[in-house]
């Protein structure tokens, strides 16, 4: 059911069954401790604790949304557990249902979500401009679908508790864990040394992962908990439904002089989540009149969560369609009325940009596309049975660097050693501290070992927002320094190599301390001194507040071609140029880009949750019929990194690359879609069948 509350739960044949252990629901489970609800605050990210749903599992009889655990049998096996859990029943008293947007916000109305912005008299503004734009756009539910299904596997040992998860966090997880069963924070440890990864929908803990634990405690004895594919579209989080008015304007030059952009998207009856779809809108272009808001209105679904690019993924599709709009009704080219409007600074924080090439960024990417060649008129570009458009969109995503600790320790046999408590979920984390230990050591990587995903090493962030490569690189520079430092230490010491000379005189080249003529490997220097190892510790900061507005920048360029006589419709090609400061690892980085391109064409094209109307149930919970994009969708991809450090954000300069790509993506294709059918789609996904309707 979708609300309501469980009256009675009937276990006892699944009890008397081969290999059941125990079953567990509200009336027998453990008591527990709910974890605070919290915002995130970056500077205290690494005592964090925070989940998105709050609710433990099984903490009373009501039932808030379809799919919510009821009850968790525990069995030796996997099938005698699927055997047992058939043979439950559970009585439920069902309650009247609000199942999506349009009817909560009928129904329960819409509350303020946060995340607000106002600047100017824009309702003014718009009433006395010469070219106006009023309209809405809808996206459905996304759900993140990574191919390794959430995980927990839990075990308890003389008092602590041991969990291997698929997690994007293992010191947060941990840190909650250990609120949870009121523990200390050494009382528990969680490992994910590698992550199938998780689009954001593992950021934050789950029910079912306190569930295991829980069990675990009971038992006695291990528990391994796999969700299927059916219930990682229920129970860990979505991108929710997002409706949004944008309200354009311009004088006669064709400057903004009104933007006005009202987001709503549905929440759950137990958490208050916000998909910032304003927080792009407020800064990108300049206007000096200006209303971002978001409102929220609770439905019986899973609590929403981040997934790639949160708010500015489906903010950017109604924004950048709008802005496309906008340069169409104002008569004007849709890339000379971007570069006419691209702000200069941050107006929504009164700060200048700590780094912006996006007009560059524009011309090159436009150069290598040959938008020169684009003809203005709607289908007017052909070849064969097929009809091409072209289409763009500005992507944008917020820079950030977070506290991060790190371990680097230089051995005696030659090799070094770094740690960090975050997690590598596939962006190449692993590669990047190797890297970052080398450069500064001299010491080749493949002789650098690298152990992450792990709470008991030094803290490290949740990896997401973008984050990780801007703050893992200063705190494992900061712990490689100061290893160098204790061995230089050593070098000078009494009967060392450099004994009593000035150790900040001492240079570090290619494993080896060098003062003038005179070399020293680091291994002779710890083998002299009789010792095993140099080790540093170090935690990375934030970047001074209230100096810069720290944001990456991009666009992308689309091809589309429509094909009416067979209802095709397929992206051909993309060129995009992105601007995230210095590229560390450039392969890596275009992989990212690529990787985010694919899914904004699954965003654009294919990718929408549906629902039963009757039960609140998704019907299409599996890879069959939640379509994402596959190879054959896939078309000609050419990524532009522009490669200016951003000093001004930290020493290495970079900023992170895994989110940006998937922004503006959708709007790019939506807006080559007009331009092949004169359809302006601003619903997605764009089907056949909204193409062929009214033909």
């Amino acid at each position: 059911i979708a609300n309501g509350r469980v009256v009675a739960i009937k276990d006892q044949q699944a009890k008397a069954m081969p290999g059941v252990v125990d079953i567990f629901h509200h009336d027998n489970f453990p008591s527990l401790h709910r974890t605070p609800n919290t915002k995130l605050s970056f500077a205290k990210m690494l005592s964090a604790s925070k989940a998105d749903e709050h609710r433990l599992p099984f903490e009373d009889d009501r039932v808030y949304y379809p799919g919510q655990f009821v009850a968790l049998v525990v069995a030796e096996s996997f099938e005698q557990a699927r055997a047992a859990a058939y043979r439950v029943t559970v009585e439920y008293d069902q309650r009247p249902a609000v199942k999506d947007l349009a009817e909560g916000m009928r129904v329960n109305g819409a509350r303020d979500g946060g995340a607000g912005h106002n600047r100017g008299n824009p309702d003014s503004a718009f009433e006395g401009a010469k070219v106006k734009v009023d309209q809405t756009y809808t996206t459905p539910v996304e759900v993140h679908n990574p191919m390794e299904m959430h995980a927990s596997t839990a075990w308890w040992q003389d008092g602590k508790l041991f969990v291997y998860e698929s997690t994007q966090g293992v010191v947060n997880h941990r840190n909650l864990l250990a609120n949870v069963f009121d523990l200390s924070p050494d009382q528990v440890e969680v490992r994910a040394p590698f992550i199938g990864s998780g689009f954001g929908g593992k950021l934050w803990p789950w029910p079912h992962s306190v569930a295991a634990c829980a069990a675990a405690k009971v038992t006695g004895r291990p528990v391994q908990l796999v969700l299927p594919r059916a219930q990682m579209f229920t129970t860990v989080g979505h991108r929710p439904e997002t409706r949004q008015r944008l309200r354009l304007a311009t004088d006669a030059s064709g400057k903004l002089v009104s933007i006005r952009h009202e987001s709503f998207n549905n929440t759950s009856m137990l958490d208050d989540y916000t998909e910032n779809c304003g927080g792009v809108t407020k800064s990108l272009y300049a206007c000096d009149n200006v209303l971002v808001s978001h409102k929220i209105s609770p439905i019986n679904r899973g609590t929403p969560t981040s997934m790639r690019a949160p708010g500015a993924a489906p903010g950017l599709f109604a924004l950048e369609s709008a802005i496309d709009e906008m340069a169409l009704a104002s008569g004007m080219d849709p890339l000379a009325f971007r570069k006419l409007n691209l702000s200069d600074k941050d107006q929504s924080a009164g700060l200048p940009w700590s780094s912006n090439h996006l007009p560059e960024a524009i011309d090159k990417a436009a150069e290598r596309f040959g938008w020169h060649a684009r003809k203005a008129d709607v289908g007017s570009m052909r070849e064969g049975d097929e009809i091409i458009g072209y289409g763009m969109g500005a992507c944008n995503w917020e820079a950030y660097q977070v506290p991060t600790d790190a371990r680097v320790i230089l051995r005696s046999d030659g090799t070094a050693l770094a740690q960090c408590g975050l997690q590598d979920i596939g962006t190449g984390t692993y590669t990047i501290v190797a890297q970052t230990v080398s450069q500064l050591t001299g010491i080749p990587m493949e002789r650098v070992e690298v152990e992450l995903g792990s709470s008991s090493f030094p803290a490290g962030p949740v990896s997401g927002g973008s984050w990780v490569t801007a703050s893992v690189m200063p705190a494992i520079a900061g712990a490689t320094r100061e290893a160098l430092q204790k061995l230089r230490q050593y070098a000078v010491s009494k009967d060392a190599v450099f004994a009593g000379q000035d150790a900040e005189a001492i240079k570090v080249e290619n494993g080896q301390l060098v003062m003038g003529e005179q070399r020293a490997s680091f291994v002779d220097v710890l083998n002299g001194q009789r010792l095993s190892r140099a080790e540093g510790t170090f935690q990375s900061g934030m970047p001074e507040a209230g100096k810069y507005s720290f944001r990456s920048f991009g666009v992308h360029f689309v091809e589309v071609r429509w094909d009416p006589g067979i209802s095709s419709l397929r992206v051909s090609r993309v060129v995009s140029a992105i601007d995230v400061g210095k590229v560390v690892n450039p392969l890596a980085a275009r992989n990212q880009v690529e990787g985010a391109i694919v899914m904004g064409i699954g965003m654009a094209l294919f990718e929408a949750g549906e629902y039963d109307p009757r039960s609140g149930m998704p019907v299409n919970n599996n890879y069959a019929e939640y379509v994402v994009p596959v190879h054959a969708d896939q078309p000609d991809i050419d990524v532009l990194l522009l490669d200016y450090p951003d000093y001004n954000l930290g020493e290495f300069g970079a900023r992170g690359i895994g989110e940006i790509g998937v922004t503006g993506l959708a709007a790019a294709v939506a807006n080559a879609v007009y331009h092949a059918t004169g359809k302006r789609v601003r619903s997605l996904p764009i089907s056949k069948e909204k193409l062929m309707a009214g033909l």
